[in-house]
């Protein structure tokens, strides 16, 4: 394992049985308290360089992806659309409705945004059901997705969701003192 994965997997709390029984939660909120260099540079590591020269912007799911691409689309001059659940945007907005591993849930974005080329970003891609979802709710809006950051990747609980999936870390490299 690298000194930056390490660094990174010892900054991160896992909560079981949260939010519900049989739920592995990541918390990533220790690792915000410092590492944010570190952190910003693993993200930008993550994404092949030819994606990040097309990129027109990064969507950020709510509510952690709203901090990793904000660090992005700072670092990088990008632009940045929020996703987010329902009610929370003025309109006019387009929405989808999802499945989550957890219960039912709608997100939605500005539909007055002209298309652009983006990233989607989250903080854990665990089942897929919020990323398909967005992805969805990006191609209703026209946008051209190129592919998908996230910090974590959980890939055993998830199929192929047809999209490139960029990830700092996976639960395969995950050390086994890091497991609460």
């Amino acid at each position: 394992m690298s000194n930056l994965s390490t660094t990174l997997w010892s900054n991160i709390r896992t909560v079981q049985d949260f939010p519900k029984p049989g739920i592995c939660f990541f918390d990533l909120t220790p690792l915000f308290m410092g590492n944010i260099e570190l952190l910003t540079e693993a993200l930008i590591a993550s994404i092949p360089a030819e994606k990040l020269a097309e990129v027109d912007s990064f969507v950020a799911v709510e509510a952690r992806g709203f901090v990793l691409a904000s660090l992005l689309a700072q670092r990088l001059g990008k632009g940045l659309l929020l996703v987010r659940k329902a009610g929370k945007l003025p309109p006019p907005v387009v929405g989808v409705g999802y499945s989550l591993e957890y219960g039912m849930d709608r997100l939605e974005m500005s539909a007055d945004v002209q298309p652009q080329k983006i990233i989607i970003v989250d903080d854990v891609l665990a089942t897929g059901g919020t990323l398909k979802a967005v992805k969805q709710l990006v191609n209703k809006c026209k946008h051209e997705v190129l592919g998908v950051s996230v910090f974590l990747d959980l890939p055993d609980l998830h199929n192929d969701l047809g999209l490139d999936i960029w990830s700092v870390l996976d639960n395969k490299s995950q050390p086994e003192q890091a497991v609460a």
